[in-house]
């Protein structure tokens, strides 16, 4: 900013009329509170235009300003007035000025010198004011900006870097204090003292992963376990015994036992830690258990470290007799050796078996993958992807085995009915021609919906639909035992999801893929697809989460699978193929069409017991279970009567009044009128609740039936 000089001009006659004024009402004022005169003021150096620092001069006041005093009290009074003008004059003009010395000054700021604005004073002058200064303290002007050569700061350096020094260690000491907080916050609270009967894994955390299982260990543990070489963990004893085991406990067992539903009942109530080696699950752990128990043992068999404890039968009488407390100190106290059974590992396969056959029509199929034009396709005023016509695959079979076109044919029908290719619109098996269009399985735009797909076609020769479905039945009744309440109302889904049970799993269901469902026996589709039904939604929580109240979709009708060459959803399953392919809940459409492959699989009529054996994951739908094929109906019974013992029918006697699960109301067109429903439910209630509704029933009043609210919360 350029200079600016301030002059102070004479006063208007008005003004100088009123000063007049104020001068003789000044006359009378006391000695003591006249005003000191202002200093005379010299013209301060001129400063370059076009620089940030601003110069004020102020000129002598004009000589007529300056009247003669004929007395001390008017000179102060006329001091008094000349000082209160200047400084009226210089506030109106909107310059910044100094406060009178006699005033507060403000303060400098820290490490900057002051830029003097007018020249310092002399003489008497600057005697006062130093007397001044000291009074009030140091006497900062305005301060001169850093660009301003003829300002020419001068910086304290020492205390700038002071400054500097101050706010480095509050820096650094408040991100100690941040990193000493989080330390503290993260670290996990002290685990509480391992009562008896109970199994303390000390110091170690397990993070389980999709195909990724992690132990973590932390330093005080493994300090603490330097007694145990060889990384033997110890463990918690019996109830009552106080001391830490260094060996094993395994029992071999297989799913569905009762035996071994003992045996686990037993381990689990006492505290002891075990390993438990399912046959269903590991087959090929069978040669294992051989020359240890005997060809003709039967499981369950107990181990302890290497040592041959026995069967059930042995347990309890050594239980009965306090044996088993010491055999577990004698021999589970000291170090597992390497001959004892091993503990199944995660991620590992049957070692030493056979790999899986080929089928015989992959060679063909592998040279037609790549050899056909598979292109997109408008047809019938629709866009049909990765597709390939008949006529285009037979010249393919009879260029590349140089047969007739007849035998190419026959060969195409079987990659059909092995579910290597299908029809675009299902409408066929296989026929000649350039109409006709077909694609891979693969290629199948819904196989983002197929969770048994894994990128590639199931190349394997297919096995019996019967034999999947019962090695997929076994593993899912061993995840139940371990992962489930004993009740089965509550899973453990996240353990469950990281369990090398669901591995295997998740590779057996890949088979279905293109099994022959058509040589399924009619009696044993009911259980198959039962079966499925429930697996399919422990997988679906898993994968997609749970049933939504509003948004159900995703949970019954995206997630798929293939079974046979064909997609099959929860709600596919349950309305199409159980309930003899009718209308679901809301909707005006049946499940399959009549040109539909998979209505030769629905049942023929519905059996009203299957709404009480199908899971949904849900607080409020029956409990998950697995059928046998040779028991199903017993067993649906079964399910029924447990379904309506546990809150699914309560009878208001006074106000005669049925209250129902919703699930009737959703399916009433397979019960019938209201009095059908009651009669049908009437066989599957307690002796009381039967009672009550037979009372209902035969005294001629009407019956209200109310439908209970539905719990979509998950069941864990």
């Amino acid at each position: 900013m350029g200079e600016e000089t301030l002059v102070a001009m004479p006063l208007a006659p008005h003004h100088h009329q009123h000063n007049n004024h104020h001068h003789a009402h000044l006359d009378t004022l006391p000695q003591h509170l006249g005003a000191p005169e202002p200093p005379q003021k010299t013209p301060e150096p001129t400063v370059d235009a076009g620089k940030e620092e601003e110069a004020v001069v102020v000129e002598p006041s004009p000589a007529h300003l300056q009247r003669p005093a004929t007395s001390p009290g008017r000179r102060i009074a006329a001091a008094e007035e000349t000082d209160d003008v200047y400084y009226a004059r210089k506030m109106l003009q909107g310059v910044v000025l100094r406060p009178p010395p006699h005033l507060p000054q403000p303060e400098a700021p820290p490490g900057l010198t002051r830029a003097h604005s007018t020249p310092a004073p002399h003489g008497a002058a600057a005697a006062a004011e130093e007397d001044a200064v000291k009074q009030r303290g140091p006497v900062v002007e305005r301060s001169a900006s850093a660009n301003s050569a003829a300002a020419a700061i001068a910086v304290d350096v020492a205390n700038i870097g002071r400054f500097l020094r101050d706010r480095r260690d509050v820096l650094s000491s408040a991100i100690t204090r941040r990193i000493s907080s989080l330390k503290e916050s993260s670290s996990p609270p002290p685990p509480p003292p391992a009562k008896a009967g109970t199994t303390a894994f000390d110091g170690v955390q397990e993070i389980h992963l999709p195909d990724v299982k992690v132990t973590v260990r932390l330093k005080d543990a493994i300090a603490a376990d330097a007694d145990f070489p060889d990384g033997d963990e110890p463990y918690s004893s019996l109830s009552g015994g106080g001391h830490a085991i260094r060996g094993r406990v395994s029992f071999f067992s297989r799913s569905g036992c009762r035996d071994c539903a003992a045996v686990r009942a037993f381990l689990r109530g006492s505290g002891l830690p075990y390993v438990e080696i399912n046959l269903d699950v590991f087959p090929e752990r069978e040669p294992d258990l051989a020359p240890r128990a005997g060809a003709a043992a039967r499981v369950p068999q107990i181990f302890l470290n290497d040592k041959l404890l026995g069967g059930l039968v042995v347990l309890n009488s050594l239980r009965n007799s306090g044996e088993f407390d010491r055999r577990v100190r004698d021999l589970a106290g000291r170090r597992c050796p390497d001959s004892a059974p091993r503990v199944p590992v995660y991620g590992f396969d049957a070692a030493g078996n056979e790999e899986e056959e080929e089928d015989a029509m992959v060679g063909v199929v592998r040279v037609l993958r790549h050899r056909l034009p598979i292109q997109d396709r408008f047809v019938r005023v629709k866009l049909v992807k990765n597709c390939f016509s008949g006529a285009d695959m037979v010249d393919g079979i009879v260029n590349h085995l140089g047969c007739s076109r007849n035998k190419a044919v026959e060969i195409g029908k079987e990659l059909a009915r092995k579910h290597f290719i299908h029809h675009v619109f299902r409408e066929n098996d296989f026929e000649d021609g350039t109409q006709n269009l077909y694609r891979f399985l693969e290629h199948d735009p819904a196989v983002p919906k197929y969770y048994n797909f894994r990128g590639s076609t199931n190349d394997g020769e297919p096995k019996p639909a019967a034999v999947v479905g019962q090695r997929m039945t076994k593993i899912m009744l061993a995840i139940l035992e371990a992962y489930a309440s004993d009740d089965r109302r509550h899973l453990d889904y996240s353990r469950i999801a990281a369990s090398e049970e669901f591995r295997r799993y998740a590779n057996l269901v890949q088979e279905l893929q293109r099994v022959d469902m058509s040589a399924l026996p009619a009696e044993e589709r009911l259980p198959f697809f039962l079966n499925l039904h429930n697996a399919m939604a422990i997988h679906a929580v898993i994968r997609v989460g749970q049933p939504g109240a509003v948004d159900r979709r995703p949970f019954f009708s995206d997630f798929q699978y293939v079974v046979g060459g064909h997609p099959y959803s929860l709600a596919a399953i349950r309305n199409g193929i159980l309930r003899a392919n009718r209308r679901q809940p809301y909707t005006l459409a049946k499940p399959f069409g009549s040109n539909d492959r998979r209505l030769e699989l629905a049942q023929r009529r519905v059996n009203t017991l299957v709404h009480f054996a199908l899971c949904d994951a849900t607080r409020s739908s029956p409990i998950v279970r697995f059928y046998s094929t040779q028991g199903v109906e017993p067993e649906l019974r079964h399910a029924a009567r447990e379904f309506f013992l546990h809150g699914g029918v309560e009878i208001d006697l006074e106000s005669r009044t049925v209250h129902l699960t919703r699930i009737i109301k959703w399916s009433g067109a397979d019960f019938g009128q209201d009095r059908d429903i009651l009669r049908c439910i009437l066989n599957y209630l307690d002796p009381s609740k039967a009672g009550l509704l037979t009372h209902l029933l035969n005294d001629g009043a009407p019956v209200t039936i109310s439908y209970m609210n539905y719990d979509w919360s998950l069941n864990v």
